[in-house]
């Protein structure tokens, strides 16, 4: 079985996940304060598991070693051709071996089975890796709204990219 696999999440990858999360926190995705506790559970009303696909793995690093947010970008029936990414992480311990691409391709492969046509994302300006990873798998820059957070003192730009399914 190829390493690692990517399944849906489930209510009883909560707390894996809350702390998948605080470990993988970092300026260069993070728009949030990194978290403290008291910690809040991972999923939420508008977070629930049926949103994230999971790479699980039993050899790299045993257990779940990232996770991929995929949602529908509104409530609108105009809208319900897209789908939003809105997160990927990887657990740093197994950074390049290619489980943010897979993950990528999953849920590309998901959106396309719950009949999206495109699919959409934000990434921070200054994530130069996530960017590239998107622009290799057929992401484009849809827009670019300059200085939309301050982050550790620096103004950084909210980059739009899409692309179709």
């Amino acid at each position: 079985m190829p390493e690692p696999v990517i399944r849906p999440a489930t209510h009883a990858d909560d707390e894996e996940l809350a702390e998948l999360d605080r470990r993988a926190w970092s300026p260069l995705h993070a728009v949030k304060p990194r978290p403290q506790p008291p910690y809040e559970p991972f999923f939420d009303a508008r977070h629930p598991p049926e949103h994230i696909l999971v790479a699980e793995s039993q050899s790299l690093a045993p257990g779940l070693v990232g996770y991929i947010r995929l949602a529908p970008v509104t409530r609108l029936i105009c809208n319900a051709h897209v789908r939003q990414i809105q997160g990927l992480v990887v657990d740093d311990r197994v950074r390049g071996r290619g489980i943010a691409r897979a993950m990528l391709r999953a849920a590309c492969a998901e959106a396309r089975r719950q009949g999206a046509r495109r699919v959409t994302l934000r990434v921070l300006g200054h994530n130069a890796p996530a960017r590239a990873l998107y622009a290799s798998e057929g992401f484009a820059v849809e827009g670019v709204l300059p200085g939309e957070f301050l982050l550790e003192g620096a103004y950084v730009d909210d980059v739009l990219m899409g692309r179709a399914l």
